[in-house]
C-alpha cells in the first residue's frame, strides 16, 4: 500500500480553507503554493524578496518533514501578480534550486490576498538523491 500522510505547517488557512501544506504520496512530495506569511505570527512582508525567503522557509520546512531536502525538487512553480517582482526574487531563488535546476514555470497571476506578491510550489521526489 503506497504510503499518504499530510504535512501540516499551522497556518489558519489551511484549516479554513481545507488543504495541508504537503501531501507525501510514496517517494514524491507535494508542496502546496506557499506565500511569505510567517505562520507563527501569521504577518507578511510588503517587500517581495523577504516574501520569497520566508515561502522557501516555509517550504524547506515541509519537505524537511517529509524526509527531503530542496536537493529532492524536481519541480517548482512560481506565481506572481506581477511579472515586475520575479527578477528581484532570482538570487534568493537561485540559492536554493541553483545546484538542483529543477523543471520550473512562471505564471503572472492573481492570488488570494492582495498583500502576496509571490506564490511557489513544489514537488520532490523522496528517492532522487
Amino acid at each position: 500500500m503506497t504510503e499518504r500522510r499530510t504535512v501540516l505547517s499551522g497556518s489558519t488557512f489551511e484549516e479554513q480553507i481545507g488543504y495541508a501544506r504537503a501531501v507525501v504520496h510514496g517517494d514524491g512530495v507535494h508542496v502546496s503554493g506557499t506565500t511569505g506569511f510567517d505562520y507563527t505570527t501569521m504577518t507578511i512582508s510588503e517587500d517581495v524578496v523577504e516574501q520569497a525567503e520566508q515561502c522557501l522557509r516555509n517550504i524547506g520546512a515541509a519537505l524537511t518533514e517529509a524526509g527531503c531536502t530542496f536537493a529532492d525538487v524536481v519541480r517548482v512553480r512560481y506565481l506572481l501578480p506581477d511579472r515586475a517582482d520575479f527578477e528581484p526574487c532570482w538570487p534568493v531563488l537561485r540559492r536554493c534550486f541553483g545546484g538542483v535546476r529543477p523543471a520550473a514555470t512562471m505564471l503572472v497571476c492573481g492570488l488570494a490576498d492582495p498583500r502576496m506578491k509571490i506564490e511557489i510550489e513544489v514537488y520532490a521526489q523522496r528517492s532522487a538523491r
